[in-house]
């Protein structure tokens, strides 16, 4: 929603997968929606494809798919890569997505760090560049990205005239939710204009968009990751604190608030017996700790990749416990939703994700018999700089991808 104050955009439930969003329209505003809906099937189809097999997925006549396309190949969000050969009459064009048609910047603000990504259309990072930083204050976080995001326009990463937008990724109530060791100045974060802040900071003027960390880890995975084939899961997110998003039938699922998947708050019982919040016992800064009382000295995903034998020993046990801990409410999403599948992302190592995947597996299999439907818990495609990858897609969401308000009249 545009906010008129300062040219800000809090992402809204702006996002469509597959399925029905390949689908045409001849409703209201049917020609952008068309013109999305053919551009998320060139994008998806993961190879070359014809306009003939455009007019398939999508159920638009094939000279609405001529027309479309031969607009989207003039504003070079498309191109031609070839021709498709050994068929009747004249060899049928090719048609890829061109990675150079559109920019985007993400930049994921943490308790523990700062991250930085430049995006092309096609999702790949063009630059990327991350602070370990713990409790960094507003004015340190935004002198920061002018000074990285100045770099990435000299190096000519991206095209700076094909900027369409910058998404920042932060979790709710950064400046008031209690953390060890966070400091009293912290709070400013919960009186500061992230947005404005950020929009002044830009060498260009864009729109800014400001989502969730762990929902736009989600519409992230959702759109450039294993959501492209899977269109109903539970997504995990493993952070200095402990958060998650729901994707079902090919969209972001908000809730009433929008704070669907905080699971982080639900609350569990310590070694003690103690009623603790579920991410002080699951997350980084919890293993973290959780490392410190036996003598390991660590503050960065870095240091938990150059543990000694016997603090990778003392991980294991702690993953064996967050493992317990996750089980019974990733048990009760799967019985609620009935998810495809559970993804986990986060900056903790790709290692150590993978091992707390399988321990969650096990736990689960060990209901198959009552419970029909449990779903594959896998390291998320997008797990590493998940939170600045999928900030930095919001404003592809915004622009191309196929949205419910194409249709609708919005003020």
């Amino acid at each position: 929603m545009a906010d008129e104050r300062n040219g800000s955009h809090r992402a809204e439930p702006r996002v469509h997968a597959l399925g029905d969003s390949l689908s045409g329209t001849n409703l209201e505003r049917a020609g952008d929606h068309n013109q999305r809906v053919t551009l998320q099937a060139v994008r998806a189809a993961g190879a070359p494809i014809t306009r003939a097999e455009i007019a398939d997925l999508t159920g638009l006549t094939a000279p609405a798919i001529a027309n479309i396309t031969k607009r989207l190949l003039n504003d070079g969000m498309i191109l031609k890569a070839g021709r498709q050969l050994g068929g009747r009459g004249q060899p049928a064009t090719k048609l890829v997505v061109n990675p150079d048609g559109a920019f985007s910047i993400g930049l994921n603000i943490d308790r523990d760090h700062i991250a930085i990504v430049a995006l092309d259309f096609v999702g790949q990072v063009r630059a990327r560049v991350c602070r370990e930083v713990h409790f960094a204050m507003p004015q340190d976080v935004i002198a920061f990205f002018k000074a990285e995001v100045d770099k990435i326009v000299a190096s000519r990463a991206i095209d700076i005239e094909r900027l369409i937008g910058i998404g920042i990724g932060i979790p709710d109530d950064l400046g008031r939710v209690p953390v060890s060791n966070r400091p009293d100045a912290y709070e400013a974060w919960s009186t500061v204009d992230v947005a404005s802040l950020v929009a002044d900071a830009l060498p260009v003027p864009v729109p800014v968009y400001v989502e969730n960390d762990a929902a736009a880890a989600s519409i992230g995975e959702m759109q450039f990751g294993h959501g492209l084939q899977t269109r109903s899961f539970i997504y995990t997110i493993i952070s200095a604190g402990l958060g998650g998003g729901l994707v079902i039938d090919g969209h972001y699922y908000r809730g009433a608030d929008g704070r669907s998947g905080e699971i982080g708050f639900l609350p569990v019982k310590d070694e003690n017996g103690q009623t603790r919040a579920l991410e002080d016992m699951v997350s980084l800064y919890a293993l973290y700790e959780y490392l410190r009382k036996a003598g390991f000295q660590v503050a960065t995903p870095e240091d938990l990749d150059n543990l000694p034998s016997l603090g990778l020993a003392r991980v294991e046990a702690w993953l064996d416990r967050a493992a317990d801990l996750l089980f019974e409410p990733l048990l009760v999403m799967n019985c609620a939703i009935n998810p495809e599948a559970h993804f986990i992302g986060g900056r903790m190592p790709a290692r150590f994700i993978e091992q707390l995947c399988t321990r969650l597996n096990q736990r689960m299999q060990g209901m198959s018999d009552r419970i029909k439907s449990i779903a594959p818990v896998k390291r998320a495609e997008l797990a590493e700089d998940a939170a600045a990858r999928g900030a930095g897609i919001l404003p592809f969401n915004d622009r191309f991808l196929p949205i419910r308000e194409a249709l609708m009249k919005t003020n």
